[in-house]
């Protein structure tokens, strides 16, 4: 049976029409239920019966953050059509490759961006183009509202993320609407979220952390989505600590945490008025955690990918103190596996690659066949992350396992070595990678940035990892560098980190 898809715009536009929807901070626009409702509704008309877009065709939006990015994608819901964020930190080569794959009908884009889209659309015979601003203003404030919204079900394609787009073909994650609104229900439940949730959206809309975590539930639930054009660690520090602003809800990438806590705004920061700061996307050192804990906020760490819409595991605040460094447990609704190599399940304790299955997984990817049945075993998705599970039952994810290297037989996962390098009180940054090495196979090697006025050698950090791993796991070199490659979201871009520093 196939559900239908309810927009939860026009049902709290009916329910609570003068409640508070949005905030674009960088314009200081502030839209009621109504008024996004209104927006949304003329902006849909628009699309269709101006431009000709319908069911299936896909509206690509390069552009930072805005109340306008969620407004063209509860847009596309409302006439069938297809939304695809563009992160607009690539270069136009990559953004081609995406363009390409995706064969958009429109291409929304920032004035900043107008050289960019103009290209890109000439390029790509891409038939339509609409600037943000003045134009798109016109479109959401002229002409009649939408007469009539296509009947979709939760089972219809309602955006394509891209999950790659530096090397290789770019492989377009297919999000349906049921995708959606079970990640909705997950948050509800385990992130508290509600009608007062007011929260700070720090991420980049086109990665699921931006739209996903947790933006869409907080739209589905009524509450407010405050929206940051950029990350900027003192003023998500000020508005977190401003009662006016009533933030009770934020989730980053250990960075954003990270830059934060070394910000001199956090001392004097009240972050205990959040009801919830999770963090995710990658293992977040001890350090962090307890230094935000310290402050009085206690960080829920979470586990998720594109794929999974996002959320996965959920650490309870109850546990995230006794549990520290632990992804938490399977959200409800979700299967949850550690898969050894050979296919079978994993003994408690031992490490394995992390499969899991659910109504909030993934098609596949878009138009690309092969991929997606390589992701899949009977329904099971390979999540690519290596993972552990306690005899509590309570996961810890290790590592990507593309980034394990094997030492002598053994394998080494860098997220390890780097929690024991934060342990450092001179190190503002760290990375590990495995370069070769003709008589261990492959050996770790550190990338550190120091702090302002720090001094530390090689062999100081040898000693100091040297203390607290076992030998085979020792970074056998260091690399100081000024700062690391980070990709949009603020994660450490292992990529180009092992291009620039993998080699001599």
């Amino acid at each position: 049976m196939s559900i239908p898809y309810y927009d939860c715009i026009a049902h709290h536009a009916m329910r609570q029409p003068g409640s508070l929807a949005a905030v674009d901070l960088a314009t200081n626009r502030r839209h009621t239920y109504r008024a996004f409702d209104s927006r949304i509704s003329r902006l849909a008309a628009s699309f269709r019966n101006q431009f000709g877009i319908g069911p299936g065709d896909r509206v690509a939006v390069l552009a930072p953050n805005a109340t306008d990015t969620f407004e063209v994608q509860f847009a596309c819901g409302r006439i069938g059509a297809i939304f695809v964020p563009l992160n607009w930190r690539l270069a136009n080569p990559e953004l081609r490759a995406i363009l390409d794959d995706c064969a958009p009908a429109m291409l929304i884009h920032d004035p900043e961006f107008a050289a960019r889209a103009a290209e890109l659309a000439a390029s790509g015979g891409i038939p339509n183009q609409i600037s943000l601003g003045e134009e798109f203003e016109g479109l959401a404030y002229d002409g009649p509202p939408l007469d009539q919204p296509v009947a979709a079900t939760l089972d219809d394609i309602s955006t394509i993320l891209y999950t790659s787009g530096t090397t290789g073909r770019p492989k377009g994650a297919i999000i349906t609407h049921g995708m959606n609104f079970w990640n909705s229900v997950h948050s509800f439940g385990t992130a508290s979220v509600g009608r007062s949730t007011v929260f700070l959206c720090l991420l980049p809309l086109f990665h699921t952390g931006g739209l996903n975590v947790f933006s869409y539930p907080v739209f589905q639930a009524g509450g407010t989505v405050v929206i940051m054009r950029a990350f900027d660690a003192g003023e998500a520090l000020r508005l977190i600590g401003d009662p006016a602003m009533g933030i009770t809800h934020v989730f980053g990438v250990p960075a954003n945490y990270q830059f934060m806590g070394q910000h001199p705004r956090f001392a004097e920061t009240d972050v205990t008025r959040l009801a919830f700061a999770g963090v995710g996307g990658a293992p977040t050192p001890d350090t962090i955690l307890h230094q935000w804990q310290q402050r009085g906020a206690l960080l829920q760490q979470g586990y998720g990918m594109t794929e999974t819409s996002p959320l996965v595991l959920v650490l309870d605040k109850e546990d995230a103190v006794r549990k520290v460094g632990s992804a938490g447990k399977p959200m409800l609704n979700m299967q949850t596996r550690v898969v050894g190599d050979d296919g079978s399940d994993a003994p408690p304790g031992t490490i394995g690659e992390l499969w899991v299955k659910g109504p909030n997984i993934t098609k596949g990817y878009w138009r690309q066949p092969e991929a997606t049945a390589a992701a899949f075993t009977d329904g099971w998705l390979h999540t690519g992350d290596a993972a552990v599970v306690d005899d509590e039952g309570y996961y810890f994810i290790v590592d990507r396992w593309k980034d394990m290297y094997i030492s002598g037989g053994e394998n080494v996962y860098p997220a390890e070595v780097e929690n024991v390098l934060y342990q450092n009180d001179a190190i503002a940054e760290a990375a590990v990678i495995g370069i070769s090495d003709t008589r261990w196979g492959q050996v770790g090697r550190a990338v550190v940035v120091l702090k302002a006025g720090a001094v530390l050698t090689e062999d100081d950090i040898v000693a100091h990892c040297a203390a607290n791993l076992a030998r085979y796991k020792l970074p056998h070199s260091v690399v100081f560098t000024q700062a690391l490659p980070r990709n949009a979201t603020g994660k450490v871009h292992k990529p180009t980190l092992r291009k620039t520093f993998g080699e001599g």
